[in-house]
């Protein structure tokens, strides 16, 4: 552990890059011997030069590649111009392309999109998402502005990536973050496909997050939130582990709290309740809310879009944020902004799970404290991985020019009715005095015909989140981690990033 990041667990407010390095370099140290064992193999090679590779491989996938400023005028409506200051960095580009979002916020810097985009190569690695990690972001408040000058700028920034070759196909894929959505996207793939890929045709696949017209995928809206609760259910359904924290195993009887409630927390949410867990309470930016008697996501979804605040929901009561914060419950969601739960309030959380729906929602000393308290944490970089997972599959949706289950879904079909035709007459042929007749169920029927590339891609969400949940799991064991998700999840990600870099090759 670098001197400079051992003070981390003591720190109330760390900046972000240093959070993630130092959950980095925790990793390291747990990975460092089997990766230095690993080399054994290597015979042209000493023990010195085993270990002076291992340490090079170590630094190369804990730095940051490249990172850019681009400032740029824009013209308002009024007439009267504004500079604008935007950002993209590639960390690890162990893969290609490199995979990230772009926010809105007037808290984008250097220092966090560094660290986003640090996030973002150990979470695409973690649920096997063939990407490097990026980020980018547009220090504005986006209610300031027009949505004619929000295109303007959102084009504008796409031509500085161009300029600089921070864009593309196979270079750089951008997605929606903080403040961004699928219009965004798509005039970013519009400015980028009349431009630089004018004769591209996978210039469309320089974005995700697009609208289904412009080469979206279905399901990408929930992605994340459901995500959120797939990998929640993987930990949640663990006997041992649930003895370990004190609770039962299984939704039954589960009360939560969610942080935040725009897309990520409204989805996580939704699906918690629908497993048949009770909401006691949400905790937006400009309130928060309590209901003893259980909050139903969706009547809160509709009464936040027709006022635009959470504050006056029917039958709700408006309490402190902090002391929501801090509630009786079983699980705890943070789906909003970073450091939410830090040294001067983690010790009164009461929550037995932390379920990480934003990026970075506990430093370290958070970590640390929560931990002693036998507090069970999943962590960020597999818990909101749901997101960039099905961002993996409308990129390939793009390259491949076919939707999923385009090409297969008649046949498959005809294929499972023949196999039921095929059972009715053998049955029927073994016993001559039935007559046995075999028919698909309702549901059955509806999978059947009605399969759409929405139920395929959740589908392979959840095969995803469940492989790399025992991944962790494994990992845990693996390094006698205990509890301890987080780095079992950083070892995890670090191992397939090492395999890459050790396997391919280092340069001169």
């Amino acid at each position: 552990m670098p001197e400079r990041l051992r003070c981390m667990p003591q720190e109330r407010d760390p900046l972000f890059t240093a959070m993630v390095e130092y959950n980095y370099h925790y990793a390291v140290g747990k990975m460092v011997p089997m990766f230095e064992k690993s080399m054994m193999g290597r015979q042209r090679l000493t023990d010195e030069q085993r270990k002076h590779r291992v340490e090079g491989i170590m630094r190369i996938m804990g730095s940051c590649s490249a990172c850019i400023e681009v400032t740029f005028p824009v013209k308002r409506d009024d007439g009267s111009f504004t500079l604008i200051t935007g950002y993209r960095a590639h960390h690890s580009v162990h893969k290609m392309p490199v995979k990230g979002g772009i926010r809105y916020s007037e808290d984008v810097s250097s220092d966090e999109v560094k660290g986003l985009a640090a996030l973002m190569s150990y979470k695409t690695a973690c649920v096997n998402a063939p990407f490097g990690g990026a980020k980018g972001g547009i220090k504005i408040n986006p209610k300031e502005f027009s949505e004619n000058e929000l295109e303007k700028i959102t084009r504008r920034y796409t031509l500085e990536l161009v300029k600089r070759g921070f864009i593309g196909p196979g270079i750089d894929v951008p997605a929606p973050d903080m403040n961004t959505g699928p219009l965004e996207m798509s005039w970013i793939a519009d400015q980028y496909a009349k431009t630089l890929g004018h004769s591209d045709i996978n210039s469309y696949a320089t974005v995700t997050g697009k609208p289904i017209n412009l080469g979206g995928v279905a399901g990408r809206q929930d992605a994340t939130g459901r995500g959120v609760y797939i990998g929640t259910n993987c930990f949640i359904r663990e006997p041992e582990l649930m003895q370990q924290i004190g609770l039962s195993p299984g939704w039954q009887d589960k009360t939560y709290v969610v942080q935040g409630f725009g897309n990520v927390g409204f989805h996580t949410a939704r699906f918690y309740s629908k497993a048949g867990a009770k909401c006691i309470g949400v905790i937006e930016w400009d309130c928060a809310i309590r209901n003893c008697q259980g909050i139903n996501p969706h009547e809160l979804m509709e009464h936040l879009k027709k006022t635009g605040s959470i504050r006056d929901f029917p039958g709700s009561e408006a309490v402190d944020r902090d002391e929501l914060l801090c509630a009786e419950c079983d699980i705890l969601a943070p789906c909003a902004t970073e450091k939410v739960v830090h040294l001067d309030n983690a010790g009164n959380i009461k929550a037995k799970i932390i379920a990480e729906g934003a990026n970075g929602p506990l430093t370290p000393a958070a970590d640390r404290i929560l931990m002693e308290k036998n507090v069970l944490i999943i962590p960020d970089i597999y818990l909101n991985a749901g997101g960039v997972t099905v961002s993996y599959f409308e990129w390939v949706k793009n390259v491949n020019h076919k939707s999923f289950g385009r090409l297969s879904l008649k046949y498959e079909e005809g294929t499972q009715l023949h196999l039921l035709d095929s059972v009715e007459k053998s049955l029927n042929k073994s016993l001559p005095n039935c007559n046995i007749e075999i028919r698909p169920s309702e549901e059955f029927r509806r999978r059947l015909i009605d399969a759409s590339e929405k139920e395929i891609v959740r589908a392979s969400l959840e095969a995803t989140m469940e492989k790399t949940a025992a991944e962790i799991k494994f990992m845990a064991k693996e390094h006698n981690l205990g509890i301890n998700m987080r780095i079992a999840a950083y070892c995890n990600s670090l191992y397939k990033i090492y395999k890459c870099y050790e396997e391919a090759g280092l340069t001169l």
